[in-house]
Parts: structure tokens; C-alpha cells; sequence
């Protein structure tokens, strides 16, 4: 397949790999304070002495020594997760919360300098309603937007929600002292309800899988499950999140008054129907979209055309072959010398900052794919979806070429359209700039298998 590489006569050096800088904005050192006093709160409300420990921790959040912060949740995590598998949780438990989000948010930081953690935080920020729900998904998605708001702990502008943790008890605890008496959040019993149901939906599917052995398998991958004297216990991401997006559904349903906007983490698929492309985000509505509104896709259309010219320069286009993005990517993201690149030199060595855009972009393109592939019951106009889908993945990939999930994913929607020499070359460029990666090379030896028998004449 012929390459015309076009960036070269875009103006503009690619600098050599710069590092970041952990710049902590005055920002982060103000939730600090707000969150040593909601522990004040809660210790006060819960008469529970705030033990030294998470004092000591607070104390260097509000000074900005991150690698104090650091350190001591490193000693304090394994204490609790092993604390809490024999149901003994340790005394500074009730104020796990707030030290987590006080030291992810630090991590974003960290991770990315300033300028991107803060633009992407007030970007979603500035995009939601106030009086909104808003689920966070992924750490930046999440820790950033409850860093940055007005006050997270008084719901300003919006609630704050992580799809995340919400069959956990303690983490329902902790949000329905924040938010109970304004908004209807799942309690024990709906956790409980939440939770059989998935199991007897799962065993119901498994147990067509064992009776119909050659039907299409209704199980999913990763859907790990055992037997135990009659009881069914669940494991795996994929499971637990089946559980958390019950639970999402339950508090879409039961708050009518609020608008709902998503940053997705793992795609909750009772809520894939309500889903519609809200800037760098996903807004929720409460009833599904038969098709998804022509304004909705032209307005993403358009914002993310901006969005990645912003970052990564004017030249994907709807056009642009999988050719060029690979160009590009190896080009640019592989950082060769003297490649002329027009678009933000920072961007493209920051890899908290393109693996978080990456994900946005993923989430939206996965809608899109969804709807095409799966949506039986809309209306859409499946070759206009098809187009955004395609267009969607590769600004993802683009703006990652070493994300997995960014790999994946667009591997995936090429092979469905059968575009095998196109998801071969993804493969094989994303290797050649993670070459360590064991994974991306199965890949890629799967994938030139697959293309090899395609290829040989039937006899």
C-alpha cells in the first residue's frame, strides 16, 4: 500500500522529548484543604478521631509535598486492601475517600504538569449544567473534575459520581453523607437487588451456552464466575461492572430532575442507548435515542476537528488513509528527528496527556460503533455513524499509537469492515514503537496469519 506521507510540508520542527515538570497549581492545594475539613467533618459526625496517619497525610497534600503524599498511600494501600478482605477494615477506613482523591488528583498532576490536567478538567467543568450528575470513569476523568469544581462535597456546580465503586459500601457511605438528602442514590437493598440480578441473568446465559453449545455464545469474555454450595460469586472487571451499570441505570432513573453526563471508563451498556456526544464528554438521557440527534453528530464533528488541529495539527482528515495516520504516528509520536509538525510539541511527549484525550475520543467512537453494530431498535443513519466511527478511531489512535485500548479497539472496527491490511498495519507500527510489548507483537503475528490465509487460493 503507497504511502504519501503529507506532513512534510506542514511547517514546524518536532522538539526532541522535553520532560514534565510537577507543577502543582494553587488549585490542588485549596481541595486539599476542603478535604483535610470534610475529614474534620466526618471524624466530628462520626466520632471517630481522625487517626495520625491520615492527619500526617493531609498536612503534606496542603504543603504540596506530593512525594510524601506518596508515599505514605503506599504504605496505607496494601494495609487496607488486606485489611478488608477479612471485613476488618482499619480505623482511618471512614476517611478512605477523600485520601484517595487527594492523592490521585496529585497524580494527574504529577503525571502531566500542569497545562493539560487543568485544561482538561475545566473543559468538562465548564461543559456540564450545574445541578447535573456526572460519573466519572477514569482517574483524570474522575479526580480532576472533584478537584477543580467548586466544591465537590457540596455538590457546586454538580454532583460528582464514580461508575467505578458503586456496589462498594463504603464509597456509598461516603457519597450519600455528601449528596443523600438531594439526589437518590442506591442503598444496601438496591446494591443487593442490583447484584442478583446480574447473577441470575449470567446464569441464565451460561446455562444456554452449556445447553445450545454451537449457538452464538451469550457469555461474554471475561465474565468469570464460580459455584460455591449453591451460591454464585462473581470476579473480574467485566462482571462487577455488569453490576455498576445496574446501579447507574437505578440513579438515571430515579433522579428525573437532572440532566446525566458520563466520562467513561468501561462501557455501561444499559446506558449506551441514552448516550450522546457532549463535547469531550457523553451526556445521558433519561429515555434512549431511537437516532442520535444530526445536530449532536455534527456538533462533535466539529468540536474534536478543532480539538485535534489544537493538538495534533489540521491534517486528518475524513479522508486521511490509515496510511498517513500510521505515517504520522511513527513520524511524530516515534519522535524522528527533523519531521516538520504543526501542532502542540508538548502534547505529543506527554503521555498522560494524549492517553487521556485518546480515551475521551475512544469513548465517543465506541458509541458510534456500538449503535451501527448492535442497535437494533433506532433509526440511525448507519452509514453517517460508520463514517463518525471511522474518523473517531483514527483521531484516538492518532493521538496514541501505543494505547492498547486505542490499538484494539480500531483494530477491531477495521476487521469488521474487513479492512485486514489496514488493522495489520496499526499492528505493526504501534509495535515498532513498543517493541518491548509482548502483546502488540501477538498481535501482529495473529493478525499477518489471518491475512496469509485470506490470501491463499481456494483449491
Amino acid at each position: 500500500m503507497r504511502t504519501i506521507f503529507i506532513f512534510l510540508t506542514i511547517c514546524g520542527t518536532l522538539a526532541a522529548a522535553g520532560g514534565q515538570t510537577n507543577s502543582f497549581p494553587p488549585q490542588l492545594l485549596s481541595f486539599s484543604a476542603a478535604k483535610a475539613q470534610q475529614v474534620e467533618s466526618l471524624s466530628r459526625d462520626l466520632n471517630v478521631p481522625v487517626p495520625a496517619p491520615v492527619t500526617a497525610l493531609f498536612k503534606a497534600a496542603q504543603a504540596g509535598d506530593y512525594a510524601e503524599v506518596s508515599n505514605r498511600m503506599a504504605v496505607l494501600i496494601p494495609e487496607y486492601e488486606e485489611a478488608c478482605k477479612f471485613d476488618a477494615p482499619p480505623d482511618w477506613a471512614p476517611f478512605w475517600q477523600p485520601m484517595t482523591e487527594v492523592e490521585s488528583a496529585y497524580a494527574a498532576f504529577a503525571a502531566g504538569g500542569a497545562k493539560y490536567p487543568l485544561a482538561l478538567g475545566r473543559d468538562i467543568i465548564a461543559s456540564i449544567p450545574a445541578g447535573s450528575i456526572y460519573f466519572g470513569g477514569t482517574d483524570a476523568g474522575r479526580m480532576l473534575v472533584t478537584a477543580l469544581c467548586v466544591s465537590q462535597a457540596e455538590g457546586k456546580p454538580f454532583f460528582t459520581l464514580t461508575q467505578n465503586a458503586l456496589s462498594n459500601g463504603d464509597y456509598e457511605d461516603y457519597v450519600r453523607r455528601m449528596y443523600g438528602s438531594r439526589i437518590v442514590l442506591p442503598g444496601t437493598n438496591e446494591v443487593q437487588t442490583a447484584l442478583d440480578d446480574y447473577k441470575t441473568d449470567l446464569l441464565r446465559r451460561w446455562e444456554h451456552d452449556h445447553d445450545f453449545p454451537t449457538a452464538p455464545r451469550q457469555l461474554k469474555p471475561g465474565e468469570d464466575f464460580v459455584k460455591k454450595n449453591g451460591r454464585v460469586e462473581i470476579s473480574g472487571q467485566v462482571s462487577v461492572m455488569a453490576v455498576h451499570d445496574r446501579l447507574a441505570k437505578f440513579i438515571l432513573d430515579q433522579n428525573p430532575k437532572q440532566d446525566f453526563y458520563l466520562e467513561e471508563s468501561y462501557p455501561l451498556e444499559s446506558l449506551y442507548p441514552c448516550e450522546s456526544p457532549h463535547r469531550l464528554i457523553l451526556k445521558v438521557n433519561h429515555q434512549p435515542w431511537a437516532a442520535l440527534p444530526v445536530a449532536d453528530l455534527d456538533a462533535d464533528h466539529a468540536f474534536w476537528t478543532k480539538q485535534f488541529g489544537a493538538l495534533l495539527g489540521n491534517w486528518l482528515t475524513p479522508d486521511t488513509s490509515i496510511s498517513n495516520v500510521c505515517a504520522f504516528a511513527r513520524a511524530v509520536c516515534g519522535q524522528k528527528n527533523g519531521v516538520r509538525f504543526r501542532g502542540d510539541r508538548q502534547f505529543v511527549t506527554n503521555q498522560f496527556a494524549t492517553g487521556a484525550y485518546s480515551k475521551l475520543r475512544l469513548s465517543i467512537a465506541g458509541l458510534y460503533d456500538w449503535r451501527m453494530t448492535t442497535y437494533k431498535v433506532g433509526t440511525d443513519d448507519k452509514a453517517r455513524l460508520k463514517a463518525e466511527a471511522d474518523y473517531a478511531f483514527r483521531q484516538a489512535y492518532a493521538m496514541c499509537p501505543t494505547s492498547a485500548e486505542a490499538l484494539y479497539r480500531l483494530v477491531s472496527f477495521l476487521l469488521t469492515q474487513n479492512r485486514f491490511g489496514d488493522a495489520l498495519l496499526v499492528a505493526q507500527t504501534t509495535q515498532k514503537l513498543a517493541p518491548d510489548n509482548p502483546e502488540f507483537q501477538s498481535l501482529v503475528t495473529s493478525l499477518a496469519e489471518y491475512e496469509m490465509q485470506n490470501r491463499r487460493p481456494a483449491h
